[in-house]
């Protein structure tokens, strides 16, 4: 797979450490992409596609160097800060209206959140029958701190007629066969979504632009809802009197059988609903999988929990295979929608082989189910309990 993003055979490739990016990437067709990313395991080259090691996420706010990439079509190239545009259109438009970047940010207040954007599919690897996709395992999320302006300001600027239910969004990027008349993805949200505040039009991550990978230089961040409605290198919104209907809005793209179904079985594309709150979830950031302990110490180990709610209540960890639970020792949410890390410490009773299990509870009571949750043609939305193996000695 990286060779043929190189162009070349790499002798001597099976040497290369899982993970290791080729310097070489940086110059490639999509090379630009991963400059300044650090740690990044590729799924896919085209489109390039590619997660991060959960013990690579132990920052209370993740850098952009450890940011996942999740691509549907090709990233833009040689782009013109200054002739940048956005345009608010369509049917439950009162007006088009089209914005420069420097009009944005002199028009309307700037906000900062730090918010967790997680692709749909994250967890895909664990499903069987396996579906069809980009085989994250934990790897497409992360929580950086996003600036930009609300997306409710500008709507409500612009004007928004009373009949509009659902906005859709479009971006820069191109279809993989090169057609221009092709979108690779134009997803969208309810119109009530819209004007949360935390749902904004963002130019930075982290107080600096946000890397091209991840949408510079203009994105949407949707909070609590899949990492595709977050539409990337933005170009335009259009404000529809129905259900969007652009490009992975349809079919079995980012739905849910709207009844539960039994393991391969395949329903309808009526039988499907769209994706909207992500669920409940945590991730165990240290230490890595796969340690060895020494017996007379008490371990000691902490994550990241979140919910597409915007609430995590509580975290509980167990080191005998779910018979008993602790509660973890929580931190403080930046904001709603980001995550809360939490930390943990046991002291194991004899040597062996443990596993340490997470498990995250939301304000409403809901919890990860300890094995995975129900099985979907596209393999989404698997929040089950996430673990690490620990050998004592």
């Amino acid at each position: 797979m990286i060779s043929s993003i190189i162009g070349t055979e790499i002798p001597f490739g099976e040497n290369m450490p899982s993970g290791l990016i080729p310097h070489a990437l940086a110059n490639g067709s999509d090379g630009q992409l991963l400059v300044g990313k650090e740690g990044l395991v590729i799924l896919n080259d085209f489109p390039l596609n590619a997660e991060v090691p959960a013990h690579l996420l132990d920052d209370e706010i993740t850098p952009a160097k450890h940011l996942f990439i999740r691509n549907n079509g090709v990233a833009p190239k040689n782009i013109d800060i200054n002739g940048w545009k956005l345009t608010i259109t369509g049917e439950s438009a009162a007006r088009e209206v089209t914005f420069t970047l420097s009009n944005l940010k002199k028009m309307f207040e700037h906000v900062t959140y730090q918010a967790v954007l997680e692709c749909g599919g994250n967890g895909r690897d664990e499903y069987t029958p396996s579906a069809k996709g980009n085989q994250w395992s934990t790897g497409a999320i992360g929580c950086p701190s996003w600036t930009g302006v609300r997306l409710g300001d500008v709507l409500k600027f612009c004007g928004v007629k009373k009949d509009a239910v659902y906005i859709g969004y479009y971006g820069a990027d191109k279809h993989l066969s090169g057609n221009p008349k092709k979108d690779p993805i134009s997803r969208g949200f309810p119109i009530e979504k819209a004007y949360e505040p935390e749902t904004i039009i963002a130019w930075a991550m982290n107080g600096e632009d946000i890397p091209l990978a991840n949408g510079y230089p203009l994105r949407l961040i949707c909070p609590g809802f899949p990492g595709s409605t977050s539409g990337k290198w933005l170009e335009k919104i259009v404000i529809r009197n129905k259900v969007h209907d652009g490009t992975k809005m349809g079919g079995y793209a980012y739905r849910l059988p709207c009844n539960p179904v039994a393991p391969g079985e395949k329903p309808t594309k009526e039988e499907m609903c769209i994706i909207e709150e992500m669920p409940v979830k945590s991730l165990i950031t240290y230490p890595k999988n796969s340690v060895e302990h020494s017996i007379e110490k008490s371990f000691h180990f902490r994550g990241k929990a979140w919910s597409g709610s915007g609430f995590v209540a509580e975290v509980f960890t167990s080191m005998d295979f779910g018979i008993t639970w602790q509660k973890a020792k929580m931190g403080d949410a930046k904001n709603r929608f980001s995550w809360r890390t939490w930390e943990n410490s046991v002291q194991f009773p004899k040597v062996g082989y443990y596993e340490i299990w997470a498990r995250a509870v939301d304000s409403l009571g809901r919890s990860q189910p300890m094995v995975l949750p129900g099985w979907n043609p596209k393999g989404y939305l698997n929040n089950a309990t996430h673990r690490i193996a620990v050998k004592v000695v």
